[in-house]
């Protein structure tokens, strides 16, 4: 059993020790994987124009993108992969809401400016390291065999 003198300066011991830890940690990555696996340095003005874009249209509100916003509409990290440029040029330019599966995404219209704009800034989100997220889904188990 420690004493009350020893109990205190295991605690304060362990809490120096594992807030320095913490501190090693978040300096190993903001200074050196953040920056490596954003890819800023293809950061273009098309793409910053186009997350100013998304935002000014609150799509976080329906959907999430780096696992972050809603979960009402799909996740758009790797959106260009999945669906392509022009499905996602034609989706954001139209005139009509966009009804996939009974859900409705708003009609925004935007120009051809705006939307290569968006679609800039979501390939660029889609190249970036994100260490196997969004997970590709197993489907050897669903695949029918020969």
């Amino acid at each position: 059993m420690l004493s009350k003198n020893q109990a205190r300066t295991f605690f304060l011991g362990g809490t120096v020790v594992f807030f320095l830890i913490f501190l090693v940690l978040s300096w190993h990555t903001l200074a050196k994987e953040v920056p490596e696996q954003t890819n800023a340095e293809n950061l273009s003005e098309s793409a910053i124009r186009g997350k100013r874009i998304f935002d000014k249209n609150n799509c976080m509100g329906c959907h999430t993108i780096l696992g972050e916003g809603a979960y009402y509409a799909p996740e758009l990290t790797k959106v260009i992969d999945r669906k392509g440029e022009e499905y996602c040029r034609i989706i954001l330019m139209s005139k009509e809401p966009w009804q996939p599966r009974g859900r409705k995404m708003v009609a925004y219209g935007m120009t051809e400016q705006e939307a290569a704009d968006v679609i800039e800034f979501l390939k660029w989100i889609g190249e970036m390291d994100l260490n196997g997220f969004p997970p590709e889904p197993d489907l050897k188990d669903k695949l029918p065999t020969e």
